[in-house]
């Protein structure tokens, strides 16, 4: 029996019995009304709202569930699934949207490894370009800079020494962001030693960058490697730029047994119950695509703690 004949059955139930109590000997009323029978009445019709009521919230209470279910449903935060309970149709009901999850939840890691792959892929063409025209531009200027130093008279050497090295500076963060663009070191030297790399690019006058990375690291794919860099890069980015912090701190470990965690801390104020913005949601979308645990949290001196466990199973090597 369907939901709906479920409750016009009840309903119509309540109904008879009303009307055969008032067609019955033991209800009567007359006219006009007499208190004793007036309470009967009033007495019956709340009985009435009240069976119906229970009815009814026994009834559509699966329902009610599946609407709290699919209202926090998230796609970032995925493997939540409402439990089958109920009739037939509410099981129909959730296995549709359980199913619904299941499916959403891989066209989005399809689609955003598609997008992480084109976002690399430009990135590198991005790197390429920033190399080989405006670094090898700048790298000319620097060379007729030098030149002309050495050819003008002595009063304009000092402003010619100055332009050298504003050039100077401008090419080294040049080549800077063209390895946070293209991260050349992972691709050549591995995970250690690109993460050893970028903690020395973020150590500033203001702010000292610490690692502590296990030697004795699982195989792992590029995909994986690079994933984890990224969460990384975008950590130490967001403790650099937004916590104000002088102490930052990376550590990845391979001392849980089945797992590698990822750990970057700081000791700036902290999120303070701030929204999360397109860094972090990037960061989830990582973790996602390689099958990962992301959380964020508060560190021990009150800052903020990024953790990424990998599954081996899920870095090792094909």
């Amino acid at each position: 029996m369907s939901l709906f004949w479920r409750i016009f059955a009840m309903n119509a139930f309540l109904l008879i019995v009303a009307t055969g109590l008032l067609l019955s000997p033991w209800v009567t009323v007359s006219h006009p009304v007499l208190f004793d029978e007036a309470v009967v009445l009033i007495v019956g019709v709340l009985a009435m709202l009240v069976a119906n009521g229970l009815l009814f919230r026994h009834g559509l209470a699966p329902l009610e569930r599946l609407s709290h279910a699919m209202a926090k449903a998230d796609l970032l935060h995925p493997g939540t699934r409402l439990k089958v309970t109920g009739q037939h149709e509410i099981t129909e009901l959730v296995d549709t949207f359980n199913a619904m999850l299941d499916r959403l939840e891989n066209e989005r890691a399809t689609s955003s490894a598609r997008v992480a792959a084109a976002q690399e892929a430009e990135r590198r063409h991005i790197a390429r370009e920033l190399h080989d025209e405006v670094g090898q531009a700048l790298t000319a200027v620097l060379l007729q800079l030098k030149w002309l130093a050495d050819q003008a008279p002595t009063e304009l050497r000092k402003d010619l020494h100055a332009a050298q090295e504003t050039t100077r500076e401008s090419l080294d963060e040049l080549r800077r962001i063209a390895r946070r663009l293209r991260p050349g070191v992972l691709e050549d030297l591995g995970l250690v030693s690109a993460l050893r790399a970028l903690t020395a690019d973020f150590t500033t006058a203001g702010v000292a960058v610490r690692h502590d990375l296990d030697p004795g690291l699982p195989g792992m794919t590029p995909e994986v490697e690079l994933a984890i860099y990224r969460v990384a890069q975008e950590a130490l980015a967001n403790a650099a730029r937004h916590s104000h912090a002088d102490r930052i701190e990376l550590n990845l470990r391979h001392r849980t047994p089945g797992a590698l965690d990822l750990i970057i801390r700081d000791n700036g104020h902290g999120r303070r119950d701030a929204a999360e913005g397109s860094g972090i949601r990037g960061m989830r979308e990582r973790a996602l695509m390689i099958g990962a645990e992301f959380s964020i949290g508060s560190s021990r001196e009150g800052g903020t703690a990024v953790r990424l466990r990998v599954p081996v199973t899920a870095g090792a090597e094909r």
